[in-house]
């Protein structure tokens, strides 16, 4: 008799069908787990399950449940009491955020931005101690330019870049971005407008410099919208809040 064939594979199962349903309930989890991270506001002392529950459109057993898996590595705390408050692994979180953002991965794409569009030379200047230094510069392709050199300290309070290091600090805030007129140099114009890091801490300011004749009224124009813009976008990157500078920029 002869060996019959072997049969053919059966087909395949379908479970891999299910992965992505599977994989759509995965990422549904995770953004429910977020909005519950994002319900916590600043100023909140410890939220109960039914607030949590309330502020991130979840019911109560689903919040509940997602609340012991974020526990569980640290993401919130539950109190003795029975309310929950962050925990300890965001702040670790952050901390190496912060250690990790470097200046230099922000501004100088920034600064290309600025003398691209304006033609004119891009400084970032940050503080130091009872002066400012300047940390990234692009010079304008003009002929006729002021120069600065990467490393140069000038004194604060003075010029534009002088005075956004100084903008935030006071009761009264100037209007950003802040423009200068021959104000350290005799015959140099800047603009420029202070930048913020994570938890608001002022990270420098970015600007504009010209020959004071090139500084007519358009090219003040174009330079303002272009450096308030350049503010806001790279103290977004570095994890600040950009509110701040947004509300001087529209009194």
């Amino acid at each position: 008799m002869r060996k019959p064939k072997d049969l053919p594979a059966p087909p395949p199962s379908a479970a891999p069908d299910a992965a992505p349903d599977a994989a759509e309930g995965n990422v549904r989890a995770v953004d429910r787990a977020l909005a519950l991270l994002d319900a916590f506001h600043e100023g909140d002392g410890p939220l109960p399950l039914a607030d949590l529950a309330r502020r991130s459109g979840l019911h109560l057993t689903t919040a509940l449940r997602l609340l012991g898996t974020l526990e569980s590595h640290g993401f919130v705390k539950r109190l003795p009491t029975g309310g929950y408050v962050l925990g300890p692994t965001l702040l670790l979180l952050g901390e190496r955020f912060r250690r990790m953002l470097r200046l230099d991965d922000h501004v100088p794409p920034a600064l290309e931005r600025l003398r691209a569009e304006s033609g004119e030379s891009a400084t970032f200047f940050v503080r130091d101690g009872d002066r400012r230094r300047c940390l990234f510069r692009l010079e304008s392709p003009h002929p006729v330019r002021d120069f600065a050199r990467v490393g140069e300290a000038q004194p604060l309070g003075i010029g534009a870049h002088g005075r956004a290091l100084l903008a935030l600090e006071g009761a009264e805030r100037p209007r950003l971005p802040i423009i200068s007129r021959g104000e350290r140099l005799q015959d140099v114009a800047a603009i420029a407008a202070p930048v913020l890091g994570a938890g608001g801490l002022l990270a420098g300011s970015i600007g504009l410099t010209m020959p004071l004749y090139r500084f007519d009224a358009a090219a003040e124009r174009l330079s303002a919208t272009l450096v308030l813009r350049e503010a806001l976008a790279v103290t977004a990157s570095l994890g600040g809040d950009p509110t701040p500078i947004r509300n001087l920029g529209e009194t």
